[in-house]
């Protein structure tokens, strides 16, 4: 009787979605937002001489650190495809330069602005293979 209904309630079409959401939803521009954000409290620590301000400051830029590299991922593993990275050899090694850059030994565990500006570095280049993949 089991068997009867599990074959019952099994699925009669198997269908395979190529992202999350609609064509057209990705975009760098996420990242590199959060980036800046980041850049900005760094620079706003180095500006004050209040440790609050500075303590919300380093707190504010550790979750946007996080974002940056959860969008970076999204990027990464919805969007890109097999073709993206044939096509953009140096794809990956990108997005893992840009992920490290945005984590713990990066601009999460620092306030060194120099690592802020290398990290929204990494994001323009993988902004501009972006935007050439929705040309094609």
């Amino acid at each position: 009787m089991l068997t009867r209904i599990t074959a019952w309630l099994a699925p009669r079409t198997t269908v395979h979605a190529h992202c999350d959401l609609p064509c057209g939803v990705y975009d760098p521009a996420q990242a590199k937002i959060e980036a800046q954000s980041v850049k900005a409290c760094m620079e706003k620590y180095h500006a004050s001489d209040d440790p609050d301000f500075k303590a919300r400051a380093i707190s504010i830029k550790e979750e946007r650190s996080n974002l940056v590299k959860e969008h970076l991922w999204i990027l990464w593993t919805d969007y890109f495809k097999p073709p993206h990275f044939e096509k953009y050899p140096n794809l990956n090694q990108l997005f893992n330069e840009a992920t490290k850059l945005a984590g713990a030994g990066g601009t999460k565990g620092t306030v060194d602005v120099a690592v802020a500006d290398q990290l929204l570095g990494k994001i323009d280049e993988i902004s501009e293979i972006f935007w050439e993949t929705k040309k094609a």
